[in-house]
């Protein structure tokens, strides 16, 4: 990976020049063999599908038998769920709070929670349906105004045959870019020159709880948010998805460690037990040319680059925990069930501070953050298409922190599960 991002490939060498606009979204999905969860599926198995193949969101039916699609389930409404647990969901102005402790009351009792009740948790637009026959330009134009995800249909029927997210047209894009003269003549570019990406940049001290930064993403309606130090070096990434790392009783103790531990967490899992490179890079510079910041985002699957400048001389956040080792996940409490399977990440950990994390080496001080969103809309304008403006879809994700009214539960020493034990059917 590390060589992958020092030296980007470079994209897929096609001979005929096209007109990307008039590619049907159809020949993008083709083949895709989508799973599905139903209303009445449990968040346990929902959340199981996620993990089991790697999806980061699951279209939602009615019902088994039912051709459409009503929604998406994934995993920012996991943590939405997870916050409301732990008593400390934000809901609406507008939203009933009775409603919300009943259902957190029987999530901590073990109740089996249907997706129905947990599906608009997380802060994500309407799903929107396109044709196959519908034209890329249309495509580019919606995920240029912030849509994330679109579901694909037969023509003529409600029926679903595909899902199309940014990342996916992102790949399709560099895998093929020599065959799309106004794109391809874009990457040599630098950020700098490009004038794209956002200086409104979210992030949180690695020192902050790790249950602060899931209730940041969650209140502001981001997926991912950059973890520095106190010098605002970048030194890792906390994702909606990393919620996985938590959807286990014995992980509870988790929320309440500090990000940096989290991190470690994460890298500990991915480097040792699924094998994968122990510190994916989540950042760019203004200089970096947009080939080499879609390399990157292909590369690691992200759906943002953090934008850096070089890097603080020291790295200050202080270190977390004190002691020199310890465990990754603590134990279950004497109150989880006694059939509860330990955490994936069950070995030792070393404990890092900010500044032995990889990334404190290799990134620097935050400055802004260029997504997907940001690259989509940019293609769009530069083929003369129309896109809403990013930043005003973004406006309309964000739970504004003056309208929202904070719940307070007792949180009794919870038993909950979100996950299936291991051979459980």
């Amino acid at each position: 990976m590390a060589d992958l991002l020092a030296f980007p490939p470079a994209p897929k060498q096609d001979a005929t020049p096209k007109d990307w606009r008039n590619i049907s979204v159809g020949e993008l999905v083709k083949g895709q063999n989508l799973r599905f969860v139903d209303l009445d599926t449990t968040v346990e198995d929902a959340c199981q599908t996620l993990i089991d193949h790697g999806l980061s969101s699951v279209p939602i039916r009615n019902s088994p038998t039912d051709d459409s699609v009503c929604g998406m389930f994934d995993y920012s409404d996991l943590a939405a769920f997870l916050l409301l647990i732990m008593g400390v969901y934000q809901p609406e102005e507008d939203e009933d709070i009775a409603t919300f402790q009943d259902l957190a009351r029987k999530a901590r009792a073990g109740s089996s929670i249907p997706v129905k009740l947990v599906k608009d948790l997380g802060k994500k637009g309407p799903l929107v349906t396109v044709s196959e026959t519908e034209g890329l330009a249309r495509v580019v134009e919606i995920f240029g105004s912030g849509v994330h995800r679109i579901a694909v249909a037969k023509e003529g029927s409600i029926q679903v045959i595909g899902i199309l997210s940014q990342l996916q047209l992102i790949g399709f894009f560099w895998e093929h870019g020599r065959s799309f003269p106004s794109i391809d003549q874009l990457y040599p570019c630098s950020l700098r020159d490009l004038n794209i990406g956002s200086a409104r940049v979210i992030s949180i001290n690695g020192d902050k709880k790790v249950i602060e930064a899931i209730e940041l993403m969650n209140a502001e309606g981001i997926s991912s948010v950059a973890v520095v130090d106190n010098q605002n070096n970048v030194v890792g990434n906390i994702s909606t998805a990393d919620v996985k790392y938590l959807t286990r009783a014995s992980s509870i103790p988790l929320l309440r460690s500090s990000c940096l531990h989290f991190l470690s967490v994460i890298l500990t899992d991915r480097g040792t037990v699924n094998g994968q490179d122990s510190y994916p890079v989540f950042h760019v510079n203004p200089q970096s040319t947009l080939a080499h910041t879609v390399a990157k985002l292909v590369a690691t699957k992200a759906h943002r680059m953090w934008l850096v400048e070089s890097p603080s001389p020291a790295s200050s956040a202080p270190p977390t925990p004190t002691v020199s080792h310890s465990m990754a996940i603590p134990p279950l409490s004497s109150s989880a069930p006694a059939n509860a399977p330990p955490f994936s990440v069950s070995q030792v950990t070393p404990t890092l501070g900010a500044a032995a994390l990889p990334g404190s080496r290799l990134s620097g001080r935050l400055i802004g953050v260029i997504s997907l969103t940001d690259i989509l809309n940019l293609f769009a304008r530069s083929s003369g298409l129309s896109p809403v403006d990013p930043n005003e879809a973004r406006k309309q994700r964000r739970r504004s922190s003056s309208s929202s009214m904070k719940l307070s539960f007792d949180i009794p020493r919870s038993s909950f599960e979100l996950r299936r034990p291991p051979g459980a059917a």
